[in-house]
């Protein structure tokens, strides 16, 4: 799970940074990268969110604790 996560991030934000801690029902995100600069939080947020959302709603992932940073 954690390297099909990587890989959609990383097809769309090439510079991110992944780190993950934890498993899949306790699974928290760390994604830094320079397109972060200058931009809200919440859209930080939302963007990751959105190239997840297919793992969401296949169930595939049902909880994700994220954090993200520029870098």
């Amino acid at each position: 799970m954690k390297e099909d996560i990587e890989k959609i991030i990383l097809e769309n934000i090439p510079d991110a940074k992944c780190n993950f801690c934890g498993e899949t029902c306790s699974l928290k995100l760390t994604v830094s990268s320079k397109i972060f600069c200058n931009m809200p939080l919440i859209k930080q947020h939302k963007m990751i969110m959105s190239l997840l959302e297919n793992k969401f709603q296949s169930g595939e992932l049902h909880a994700l604790s994220l954090e993200t940073k520029p870098h």
